[in-house]
């Protein structure tokens, strides 16, 4: 069974980085597609960025189109989110999982294992 853990969340200041981790054990992840979701106070799980198998392709939701990068280093079995010029409407808990496809998919209901998440709060 694969067992997925987040980090890197925290405080930041408007225009500031953060840079999330997380990292698979139990089972590799190498083979398979990957995705971040995010979950603001009082609204639905949504999509943030995802990533194919191979890290051939990559995906991301309009509203962090050019701020975050999700990148993967399948020797460590690790996913990472790279997000910049945050914003205080990206405040959330961040979450990753896995899809046992080699494609991505943007849908909740298509990855079936979940980190525990990692809260981001941007500062305004």
């Amino acid at each position: 069974q694969v067992h997925l853990v987040e980090s890197g969340g925290g405080l930041v200041q408007t225009g500031g980085s953060l840079r999330l981790s997380c990292a698979a054990s139990g089972r590799t992840v190498s083979n398979y597609a990957m995705g971040w979701f995010r979950q603001a106070p009082g609204k639905e799980r949504e999509f943030v960025a995802a990533i194919t198998r191979g890290a051939t392709s990559t995906y991301y939701a309009d509203s962090v189109k050019g701020r975050f990068t999700i990148s993967r280093d399948n020797a460590k079995n690790t996913v990472y989110l790279q997000m910049n010029s945050l914003k205080p409407e990206d405040t959330a808990v961040y979450y990753c999982a896995v899809r046992f496809s080699s494609y991505y998919a943007t849908s909740v209901k298509d990855y079936p294992i979940w980190g525990q998440g990692t809260q981001v709060t941007v500062s305004s």
